[in-house]
């Protein structure tokens, strides 16, 4: 039984209006390496366009999808059908014109170093064209294996640090495989760009949903103080997806669940939810709290951490394939569709409460979402009264902060069931939805992203120290795993919650996991 409670407020008209004094980046280009792929189309350029919409980008801006295939003008017409498609953009929007003459192309083998020099010819002659400063940002939405040629080209021919202007590079995951991947492409790209310049993305942090775990925990005063080993049981962390790998096959073949969402995501989201108060909301002090987390880290035993594959089930009603049956992956794979851990953080706030990550494909809900549940007080007098009610136990308390896709936060507490006899507790829920609250928005997370890397605010971004320290985590269980290939797989059906082994990662501590997602029981 559970009884909830809708918490909204009264918006006022929420289009945005650039505040007075409000940073705007200086007029410059972005250059978009891989543009021919899915990202650019789908979030890219629908951000941008956004940004666009709230009078965010500089008058002089230009855009520069570079790509292997001969696309030319048509390049800015699909990008526009992007922007209309992906953005919920209106095609009668005045600005969707003129914001696509700002959109060019140019053609190039990504490790052809020559090339370069006509790319930056390019570039030039843009700038002089439209008047446009030399602040240049630099996104490399390829391929992994391109990262180091493209960045020692731009260093060869005088593209990253450049006698005028700003020059950063954004840089999509996966940064790296492993500890000594990440090391070594760390290294490639300091020695091209300062770490000043490198912005290394995670979509996560994009999304408002984790950017208020900041505020809902160091704005309001109710909060903070029960954030401690003291008060809070345990935490879970879940990141679900119904959907399977959509044609990925050769990508999740070497990525896997651990790498492809854990070591990354995951970590970020831990870090907002045990980080200590930063001296201020900029990057060092930011950066510095999250790896102070992560560092308290021990290493997590084998026997903490569990993988799964999907085989063969039922999503929504329809019948869905195992992975090992999807396009271009290996009949008999041992990449893991599913991966759970244990660990704790030994500091004077976390010691003794342990966290539970997990990530997952083919499950039965699309959701994520950080559960603090809390401990149960030292004398539960009431259970005494109601062991025949409704309500036969009294439940934690849980905050729920959900990221998407119903973006909000519920917190379940105990309360009085009325016209019963003797004092019958039951959980009711107050819950807070974005949506309701502060209506639709279209972002899509990389609005803010992208504008901070133009203003060069790291605050949202990784640094190597993090990432290096995150992979010395998770590049042991990895060798572990490949060192012995599952002989279960597959070990959970689609459309479940994931393989037996990860509900006894729990069980073994008395716990469960919470798969009510969305909102509290």
């Amino acid at each position: 039984m559970a009884t909830t409670v809708q918490m909204s407020v009264n918006p006022s008209d929420l289009t945005h209006v650039p505040a007075a004094g409000e940073k705007i980046p200086n007029p410059g280009i972005m250059v978009i390496f891989g543009a021919s792929g899915d990202l650019t189309k789908r979030k890219l350029l629908p951000a941008l366009f956004h940004l666009e919409q709230s009078n965010l980008l500089p008058k002089d801006f230009a855009i520069v999808g570079v790509a292997r295939r001969p696309l030319g003008h048509e390049f800015a017409e699909d990008m526009k059908a992007g922007i209309l498609e992906f953005g919920g953009v209106d095609a009668s929007d005045p600005r969707i014109e003129e914001f696509v003459q700002k959109i060019s192309y140019y053609a190039l083998q990504f490790d052809d170093t020559a090339g370069y020099a006509g790319l930056k010819d390019f570039l030039d002659k843009l700038a002089t064209e439209k008047n446009i400063g030399a602040d240049r940002l630099f996104y490399l939405a390829t391929a992994p294996e391109y990262f180091t040629p493209i960045i020692q080209s731009l260093g060869a021919h005088q593209m990253a640090q450049p006698e005028k202007g700003k020059v950063a590079v954004v840089i999509e995951k996966p940064f790296g495989h492993d500890l000594d991947s990440a090391r070594e492409l760390n290294q490639q790209v300091n020695a091209v760009f300062s770490e000043s310049q490198v912005f290394r993305i995670d979509h996560y942090l994009g999304k408002e949903t984790v950017q208020n775990v900041l505020v809902f925990r160091f704005a309001n005063g109710i909060f903070e103080p029960v954030w401690n080993r003291n008060y809070i049981d345990h935490v879970q962390i879940t990141a679900a997806e119904s959907i399977g790998i959509e044609g990925r096959g050769p990508f999740y073949e070497k990525a896997g669940a651990l790498r492809d969402i854990i070591q990354n995501h995951m970590m970020e989201l831990l870090g907002f939810v045990t980080m200590e108060p930063p001296s201020g909301f900029e990057a060092e002090s930011v950066r510095r709290e999250k790896v102070k987390v992560w560092q308290a880290i021990p290493n997590i035993p084998i026997k903490n951490a569990v993988r799964g594959q999907y085989g063969p089930g039922i999503i929504d009603g329809q019948k869905v394939i195992g992975y090992r049956e999807e396009e271009r992956v290996n009949p008999e794979s041992g990449t893991e569709t599913y991966a759970a851990v244990k660990l704790e953080i030994e500091n004077w706030r976390w010691a003794g409460v342990p966290f539970y990550l997990r990530a997952g494909k083919r499950m039965k809900k699309r959701a994520t979402e950080i559960t603090i549940q809390f401990k149960q007080p030292p004398l539960l007098i009431f259970n005494r009264m109601q062991s025949n009610g409704p309500c036969p136990e009294i439940q934690p308390n849980i905050i729920s902060i959900r990221i998407q896709p119903d973006d909000g936060i519920a917190l379940r507490f105990g309360a009085k069931v009325p016209n019963t006899p003797g004092m019958t507790v039951c959980p009711v829920n107050m819950n807070f939805n974005y949506a309701q609250a502060f209506g639709k928005q279209s972002a899509n997370g990389y609005e803010r992203l992208l504008l901070d890397a133009m203003l060069g605010d790291q605050t949202l971004f990784s640094h190597r120290d993090g990432v290096e320290i995150n992979w010395a985590h998770y590049t042991p269980i990895l060798q572990a795993w490949a060192a012995t290939k599952p002989d279960n797989f597959p070990n959970y059906f689609a459309g479940s919650w994931g393989p037996d082994t990860a509900d006894r990662l729990l069980e073994r501590d008395g716990r469960a996991w919470r798969n009510t997602l969305g909102k509290p029981e």
